[in-house]
């Protein structure tokens, strides 16, 4: 047999204290409805609370006051010609070139653009299997230093766009890490001086 005599027992509460404790909950739920919840959200204060506080001023709607139609967010086409500036001249005559080298195993190579700064081209290449690459430029006289533009793993082809950010040379450089000579051909449209091979 156990002794039970040690165990604290809860004692449930009584009808008259489950009843106060109701009474108060409401009383203090309808003061709250009175003084914050009416005047925020419906703009009915009747105890002044809510103006004091300033919870009123959140369902405030402001008055629309005009007689003009709303401007037409869109912008013309007038506009938009003149912030894209859709045409670009240059002094360069327009050239195409294709290019071909051929990769032994291990091998790297470059095909370069020389360009004055905003001349401009297109550009496709494809290898006849996976090289890596670096489109990057250099500034006359810069030794080894270069700026990259894209570098790329496991590639066999890449196209695209290319403005020339400063005079100088600017092209590719392809690595062949696979185990079988790789044929790469690009093909440029665009303003340029001369496409070569290094």
């Amino acid at each position: 047999m156990h002794d039970n005599s040690h165990r604290n027992h809860a004692v449930s509460p009584s009808s008259k204290t489950l009843f106060k404790a109701t009474a108060i909950a409401m009383v203090v739920g309808a003061g709250l409805l009175v003084t914050t919840v009416l005047p925020a959200e419906y703009g009915i204060d009747p105890t002044g609370v809510g103006g004091y506080l300033g919870l009123t001023q959140l369902n405030a709607i402001a008055p629309q006051e005009t007689t003009e139609p709303a401007e037409d967010p869109m912008i013309s086409d007038a506009q938009l010609a003149s912030l894209l500036n859709p045409v670009w001249k240059g002094d360069a005559p327009l050239r195409t070139d294709t290019l071909t080298i051929t990769l032994a195993p291990n091998e790297g190579a470059e095909i370069k653009a020389k360009m004055q700064e905003g001349d401009r081209f297109m550009f496709k290449w494809e290898a006849q299997g996976p090289v890596n690459f670096d489109m990057h430029g250099e500034r006359p006289n810069a030794g080894d230093e270069f700026t990259s533009y894209w570098v790329g793993r496991n590639k066999t082809n890449a196209n695209g766009a290319f403005q020339a950010p400063f005079e100088g040379v600017h092209g590719w450089y392809w690595h062949n890490g696979g185990n079988q000579p790789v044929t790469v051909t690009v093909t440029t449209t665009g303003f340029y001086e001369k496409l070569y091979k290094l």
